[in-house]
């Protein structure tokens, strides 16, 4: 009976029509509706396809905030926060609502945040089944349903904006509201908005509370104590490096670092696979069975059978899943604080090394750098790696000013004596188009070694341009790969690329005037 209330309240509430919406159904109710529906197919490892249509990843020209008293003043506008008002929030919401009107829709109460002292109650709204088995998979599932939620998504690819009449920069449009707790997005059908939508959220969220919200994956060992984050973009590995067999998941993407320390913001795991194999990734491609959702990978219509090298669609083909479909997953998922800290970056330059032991200031200068790669397919438009400096691993998705995370993190470091290591991902023997991307065999390797503590006594190098501690010898690793200038054929024009990135570093860090010398002394140096 709560359920059917449930179900009525919010139909009463926005006009909608009871029948036609369904609250808090099963996986395999879901996926019964979405086969119904047309909306995709099973598969012959039992998990659920589709095609998410024109939009193959997150559109960051078409996401706002919504002006009011309180996001004016602690939102750092731009372009990436842009800003929607009021009046044309209240008109795009007044249009969902007419539209939802007569539409089967499918909701899912839930929450983010492992942390109970930190969660934040949602609830989300799709007309698209498969959309709604996506969210009870990615995010955390409660037992309890019909709580009302702290914030709302509302997700309806069918509403599009009229950019003229709407104040949006196309069709497509994702917009938050924390006056109105509601995150309402039309135009698109990929799915990856819900989920950064509501990072996005906690992100402006939690850092009021003092928690610190981070754009990582996470790891725990045997040991007490023994936890790992991996900072990253998507692509550059956080999936990868976090789906480790000796070590408990935490969670691929999104965790906040409390007083009492490391949680997930998730219940589920978002992961590339374009070119998956059971060898290389054995966690992640065990977990793509019943109840997962792939977007957009080939498939053939009569075996059924999956294609995870084609990148016909796109670069950007996804696997949703819940953290129980990996083995040996960290329950409930919240640790204690981290001892290393590793940043992903995937080097299309391919100059920088493939691992680096961090000092604090040169953590605080990277993490504020965020450089890495934008790779083929995760955001509209980019269809091969280009070099880009997004801040703090995650500048898409912040909505406060980056020194607001840059100083949380160097609070944690000083508190708790961290171990950070700047791990390559990318490049080498050249750069994108000539070298070759570093094993994935070697990275794992290398992290082990970080991770594990091999790497305090070694004997360490300093990059003359980079300035970064990089091991002379690691077990098991050529000792030419470790120095990429090694690698390449012509020595000169690696100096070439070395001295044009590190010029690419200084250029984006002078935009962060308020840093201190000894931060800004940390990056990069070209002599000559």
């Amino acid at each position: 009976m709560k359920r059917l209330n449930s179900v009525n309240l919010l139909a009463s509430r926005m006009n909608l029509n009871s029948h036609l919406v369904h609250d808090n159904l099963s996986v395999s109710e879901l996926v019964e509706a979405s086969i119904k529906r047309k909306e995709g197919m099973l598969t012959e490892s039992g998990a659920f396809l589709t095609a998410t249509g024109k939009f193959t990843g997150r559109s960051p020209k078409d996401r706002f905030i919504v002006k009011d008293d309180q996001t004016e003043k602690h939102v750092s506008w731009g372009n990436v926060n842009q800003s929607i008002s009021k009046y044309h929030f209240e008109a795009l919401y007044d249009k969902a609502l007419a539209y939802m009107e007569n539409k089967e829709l499918f909701v899912f109460d839930g929450q983010a945040g492992a942390d109970n002292r930190h969660s934040l109650p949602i609830r989300v709204i799709n007309e698209y089944a498969w959309h709604n088995l996506f969210a009870r998979q990615l995010f955390i599932r409660k037992k309890e349903t019909g709580i009302e939620p702290d914030f709302t998504v509302i997700c309806l690819p069918g509403l599009q904006a009229d950019p003229a009449v709407d104040g949006t920069n196309s069709e497509t449009f994702i917009t938050i509201s924390f006056e109105k707790k509601v995150v309402l997005i039309g135009g698109t059908a990929y799915a990856g908005e819900m989920k950064k939508s509501i990072f996005s959220v906690l992100n402006y969220l939690l850092p009021f509370k003092g928690v610190f919200p981070m754009h990582c994956s996470a790891n725990v060992g045997k040991e007490k104590g023994d936890v790992a984050l991996f900072f990253g973009l998507s692509g550059t590995g956080k999936t990868t490096l976090s789906a480790d067999e000796s070590r408990k998941l935490i969670g691929d993407d999104e965790h906040g670092w409390s007083e009492q320390g490391v949680f997930n913001i998730e219940g589920g795991c978002y992961a590339k696979c374009i070119g998956l194999s059971k060898e290389k990734e054995p966690q992640i491609w065990n977990a793509i069975k019943f109840g997962t959702v792939l977007e957009n990978v080939a498939v053939d219509t009569n075996t059924k059978q999956l294609d995870f090298d084609n990148g016909t669609l796109t670069e950007n083909t996804r696997a949703a899943y819940p953290l129980e479909h990996i083995p040996d997953v960290l329950t409930p998922s919240y640790a204690a604080h981290p001892n290393t800290i590793v940043f992903l970056t995937a080097d299309a330059f391919g100059v920088l090394p493939p691992i680096a032991k961090l000092s604090k200031e040169q953590a605080m200068y990277h993490f504020l750098s965020g450089y890495t790669s934008k790779l083929a397919g995760t955001e509209r438009g980019v269809t091969e790696p280009e070099a880009t400096f997004s801040t703090c691993f995650g500048e898409p998705f912040l909505p406060l000013d980056p020194s607001v995370y840059a100083s949380m993190l160097g609070q944690k470091l000083e508190e708790h004596n961290v171990d950070v290591f700047l791990v390559n991902t990318g490049w080498t023997s050249g750069p994108y188009g000539i070298g070759k991307r570093i094993p994935l065999s070697f990275t794992r390797a290398m992290v082990t070694a970080a991770i594990n503590g091999d790497l305090k006594e070694c004997t360490y190098r300093t990059d003359e341009i980079f300035g970064l501690s990089v091991p002379t010898s690691i077990n098991g690793i050529p000792d030419k790969l470790l120095n990429p200038r090694e690698t390449w054929k012509n020595p000169k024009k690696y100096d070439q690329k070395a001295k044009e990135l590190a010029g690419r570093f200084q250029k984006n860090f002078s935009r962060f005037s308020d840093v201190s010398k000894t931060i800004r002394q940390a990056g990069p140096k070209i002599n000559g």
